[in-house]
């Protein structure tokens, strides 16, 4: 024990001065304090992974370290909407990071609205999972369109901006378009400026859109790529106005062509050359002459700088056909044309392209006849013509037809005279009279009232369409091509023989043809009819006449004016009546007066006589 003691206290007599001289030999340099992991920490403190890593720190300095290292790392909450940045894209998918080492993957379907995408851009994701099976971040970019896509569009309609759409598929009367994750309808009529035939060509595209209507109750949303051009148009044509003149030559593209004329592009500028700018001939329709995306060259007539409308013209850029015209053509020369236009009062022939000439209805044929242009000539038909009149200055030209026809009119006094008898042809029938054809070109007019004797209300009584008639002529009037002709003239007047057949207070017998309000038609077995009024039928019987009925008849009256017999059955038996009621009263006249010559040769005893034999019948009477 105390050999033991004795070497514990020497050395620390050996040692000791060692370590005193130790600091005076070498005195190192002062460092800041650590905290080092030594013996006098506790055993169970001690951190071996630390320690292996090479970390010497601990306790309150690593708290420090890890809260500062944890600023720098961003808190991943799922179901928020964060600001993340692209870091790689390949053809598949889109790689996004939304702090520190917190990436996701999405597929490149979500960006397809943005073909520009590329590394570096900041994009909005919508954090699905912070973590899947394999571990991985699950981000979404379309939801996250979605979730702020309604506010998006409702601030993009307000401020009148201009979006980015991707037309996904067409519809009914449109197209779907995906903006900000909201399907849009595009309706078919705002695609483009100029009609699309081809939808489908559009599908797949990323366009530029502008909003033109919400619904905000239905979440619809319309938009409109027309809008965009028109405005853009707009400008342009507002620019193109302001450098125009009238006679300036430009070239375009025909764009649009209608029934009326035809669009033509000027560079974004509509211009419109009317049909009837077209060409110098007549134009059916436009298509005759341009066809669509062809290039012309318009020549500017006018142009409105308020209403922005360019009226342009074609024909202007060829000389006019009248200039053209052979200066030699006169009045009096043939040509050869084709009809081009009919119209009620006459045809349009074409001479040469864009040179026509009027061939007036009345200049067609010598018949009176012809009262329409389409009676005598379709379009199409090739005639010769002469001209009548031509105006170089007004671009006027009258021509005949019927001048190249030998006319039936000449000589016509010598070849119908007064009073001579031909046959015709009934080819017209009016309320007044007949129109009857003596030969090609030659008509006269038979009147109502020399149609026929008796009195007739319409022609059609008498004659039909197509009838031959003999008709003898009454007047010819030679300037004015017209005949007047008469039928009843050739048959006798049946009233010459009627007044002697009928004369009045003659009783005839006769059938009730047929009743009027008036009376009734009689039928006295010839052609002229008799008539009775109603109070002039009445019978013996008090009884009226019926149609069908055969009864004797008195003649009354004859009207050779009105060519009427009147007649009344009434008078048959009344006169009868009446004479013998005359010859009663006249017998009974002639008693009375033989009675009172009697009465004043009477004497007394005759009166006491007469008085007896009164009693006695008086008597007798009562018995």
């Amino acid at each position: 024990m105390a050999e033991n003691e004795e070497i514990k206290q020497e050395v620390p007599v050996e040692e000791a001065p060692v370590q005193e001289e130790a600091p005076k030999a070498a005195e190192p340099k002062k460092e800041a304090p650590k905290t080092r992991l030594n013996a006098s920490v506790a055993p169970g403190d001690f951190d071996w992974e630390a320690f292996e890593g090479g970390d010497v720190y601990g306790g309150a300095e690593r708290e420090k370290i890890q809260e500062a290292y944890d600023k720098t790392l961003s808190k991943v909450i799922e179901g928020e909407v964060v600001e993340g940045e692209v870091t790689a894209i390949n053809k598949r998918e889109v790689v996004v990071t939304i702090g520190g080492k917190s990436e996701g993957v999405i597929s490149n379907n979500e960006f397809r609205y943005n073909p520009d995408l590329k590394p570096g851009d900041k994009v909005e994701v919508y954090v699905e999972n912070a973590e899947d099976k394999k571990g991985q971040l699950v981000l979404s970019h379309r939801k996250a369109r979605a979730l702020k896509s309604w506010d998006r569009v409702n601030e993009a309609y307000e401020k009148d901006e201009v979006v980015k759409g991707f037309v996904k598929t067409r519809t009914k009367g449109g197209m779907i378009v995906d903006v900000f994750g909201i399907e849009a309808f595009l309706p078919g009529s705002q695609i483009d400026i100029k009609p699309i035939r081809d939808y489908d060509q559009f599908v797949g595209q990323n366009i530029d859109f502008k909003i033109v209507k919400i619904n905000q109750e239905y979440r619809n949303v319309v938009v409109s790529h027309k809008a965009l051009l028109e405005a853009e148009q707009e400008a342009k044509r507002a620019e193109l106005i302001g450098k125009l003149e009238k006679g300036q030559v430009l070239e375009g593209t025909v764009k649009n062509i209608t029934n009326y004329g035809v669009f033509v592009d000027l560079g974004g500028v509509d211009g419109l050359i009317h049909i009837t700018d077209l060409s110098w001939g007549r134009v059916n329709h436009p298509e005759e002459v341009v066809a669509l995306d062809q290039k012309i060259k318009v020549v500017v007539l006018d142009f409105n700088s308020e209403q922005k409308r360019i009226a342009l013209g074609l024909k202007q850029l060829t000389p006019h056909p009248w200039d053209n015209l052979d200066p030699n053509l006169k009045v009096g020369d043939k040509v050869k044309g084709k009809v081009v236009i009919i119209a009620d009062y006459g045809a349009f022939v074409e001479i040469e392209p864009g040179v026509e000439g009027l061939v007036h209805v009345s200049e067609m044929s010598w018949s009176p006849r012809l009262h329409s242009a389409q009676e005598f000539l379709k379009v199409g038909d090739e005639v010769e013509a002469q001209i009548l009149s031509i105006d170089r200055e007004s671009h006027k030209m009258s021509l005949g037809i019927k001048q190249l026809m030998s006319n039936p009119w000449e000589n016509i006094i010598a070849k119908y005279p007064v009073g001579s008898t031909h046959k015709a042809t009934v080819r017209n029938i009016t309320n007044f009279g007949v129109f009857a054809e003596l030969e090609d070109g030659v008509e006269g007019l038979v009147h109502i009232s020399d149609l026929s004797w008796n009195k007739i209300k319409h022609p059609g009584e008498v004659v039909a369409i197509g009838d031959e008639i003999e008709v003898q002529i009454l007047e010819v009037d030679e300037s004015n091509h017209k005949l007047s002709l008469g039928h009843k003239q050739l048959v006798p007047n049946p009233w010459d023989e009627i007044e002697a057949k009928f004369p009045v207070g003659i009783t005839v017998e006769g059938t009730i043809a047929s009743m009027t309000d008036k009376g009734a038609n009689i039928d006295l077995g010839g052609d002229v009819p008799g008539f009775a009024f109603n109070r002039e039928l009445v019978k013996e019987d008090g009884k009226q006449a019926v149609v069908g009925e055969k009864l004797p008849f008195k003649v009354i009256e004859l009207r050779r004016s009105t060519r009427r017999i009147s007649l009344s059955h009434l008078r048959t038996y009344q006169e009868v009546k009446e004479r013998a009621a005359a010859t009663e009263t006249e017998n009974t006249k002639k008693a009375v007066k033989r009675i009172n010559t009697n009465i004043e040769k009477t004497t007394l005893g005759d009166i006491d006589a007469l008085a007896a034999l009164k009693d006695k019948l008086e008597k007798g009477e009562e018995k």
